[in-house]
């Protein structure tokens, strides 16, 4: 069933722009205008204005504009049917009834069943936290660093060391073993019957950009194995679609986004003040998630663990943000291993400085990369680990390839010629009279070819 556009139109007008956006966003008249900070971007000068004679909004700094139906989808991540329906109940308008099909009811109950379900299953964990069986739980996260307040927002809880506690909790408030089932949050054993899945862990509810819990991580306490349990794909939860943390930063007025690795990373940035961290659901970024941050931002900065691991999951990472548009730094936390180990010791001010400093990524991949290479060596070829290096980054080094390549020049300490080097060159450079093939820039002609060859020889 479509609404109409009458109906539609009547919804709108009778939801005065200027009073919804105030709900939202702080407003001052000038003239026939109102103007606020932008809460689409960063910054320091109102910006952001709203006619209330055309009913539109339209920001001078970050080009962000549209109507009330346009605001709350940006705002809120609404789909245009939950702006209606959300502004239709604000006006007192009765909207009729959508006609789905049969299967297509069952697969919307399901859902808002599973999402009162993990809503229940978050208010119990949370519960148990703050009992005498959760103090080990409590003195964990407070052992961390962490306050009563940032575990209250994050919702963090405990899943007591006796495997049946949330089974008996939600069966008592009527819900059956098939639906606790698909729900993620149990195992089905023939022996014992449905278990809980999250036991002696503290408990870190998922939730999507909408603040519905969709899922939940466990971090074991003791030494058990595996150190994270994370809710296995249902039909409410895609970790690969999803982001930790995106729920708040969504609504910070920084600039940027910061991705990172874990749970306590995220937590650890947004209590210290930084409220723009989210991080990936597993072990790798995704494009899809890459693309879920491109709603909200033009400029990722990836902190990702100083280790090995962590260096590889940037150098994946960096590409996919690039591939979606996104422009991307690269945050180095040495000496320490993550965020929250930097902020312990080093305190916010410092960590906004490494922020401030993070690295052009490309600039950052080839650094990387240059361990692979021991240019000390008097039998290393800098000009063929040079062009090695500008190959596997040739479709990024178009438009900046000789500022990189000099400042990679100034970072080892090898001579400029290095970098002038026409065979290194060739593969960033694209002059006219030479086409691109597979192998990168090559000349169009054999004595061309030869020609170069024979300088380089000599």
């Amino acid at each position: 069933m479509r609404y109409s556009d009458d109906l539609v139109e009547e919804i709108r007008m009778k939801n005065d722009i200027v009073d919804v956006i105030s709900g939202y966003v702080k407003l001052t008249r000038r003239g026939s205008s109102y103007f606020g900070l932008c809460p689409f971007h960063n910054e320091k000068s109102p910006s952001f204005s709203v006619s209330p004679g055309k009913q539109m909004y339209y920001c001078f700094g970050c080009g962000a504009g549209g109507n009330v139906f346009t605001f709350l989808m940006e705002y809120e991540n609404f789909t245009f049917v939950e702006a209606l329906k959300f502004l239709a109940d604000r006006a007192g308008v009765e909207l009729p009834q959508m006609e789905y099909s049969k299967e297509a009811k069952e697969q919307a109950d399901l859902k808002n069943t599973l999402l009162e379900i993990n809503k229940q299953a978050a208010k119990f964990y949370y519960y148990q936290l703050h009992t005498e069986r959760g103090k080990q739980g409590y003195d964990y996260l407070k052992g961390r660093g962490l306050s009563d307040d940032t575990i209250r927002k994050f919702g963090l809880g405990y899943s007591d060391k006796y495997g049946s506690l949330l089974y008996r909790f939600l069966k008592e408030k009527g819900y059956d073993d098939e639906i606790l089932r698909q729900s993620g949050l149990f195992l089905a054993d023939e022996v014992h019957g449905m278990q809980d899945k999250f036991w002696n862990r503290v408990i870190y509810p998922i939730m999507d950009a909408n603040s519905r819990v969709i899922g939940f991580g466990g971090r074991v306490m003791g030494d058990g194995k595996p150190k994270y349990l994370n809710s296995p794909e249902t039909k409410i939860f895609d970790k690969s679609r999803n982001l930790y943390g995106l729920h708040l930063a969504r609504s910070s007025r920084r600039k940027n986004l910061i991705i990172c690795e874990g749970y306590m990373d995220v937590i650890s940035m947004h209590q210290a003040g930084f409220n723009n961290a989210v991080a990936s659901l597993g072990t790798a970024l995704t494009s899809l998630q890459a693309g879920l941050m491109k709603r909200y931002t033009d400029e990722v900065l990836v902190i990702y663990d100083s280790d090995e691991a962590g260096v590889k999951a940037a150098l994946r990472a960096i590409p996919m943000l690039k591939g979606v548009g996104l422009t991307t730094r690269v945050v180095n936390l040495r000496p320490y291993k993550d965020p929250d180990e930097f902020i312990q010791h080093e305190g916010c001010e410092a960590f906004e400085k490494r922020l401030e400093e993070a690295e052009n990524s490309v600039l950052y991949e080839i650094r990387m990369k240059e361990r692979d290479f021991d240019l000390a060596d008097p039998q290393a070829n800098p000009i063929s680990c040079m062009r090695r290096c500008v190959v596997s980054l040739q479709s990024r080094m178009r438009s900046s390839g000789t500022v990189i390549l000099r400042q990679w020049q100034e970072n080892t300490g090898l001579p400029s010629k290095y970098c002038e080097s026409r065979s290194v060159r060739w593969h960033y450079q694209e002059p006219e009279g030479r086409s691109v093939s597979s192998r990168g820039i090559q000349p169009q002609t054999k004595k061309r070819k030869r020609a170069v060859s024979k300088k380089h020889r000599s």
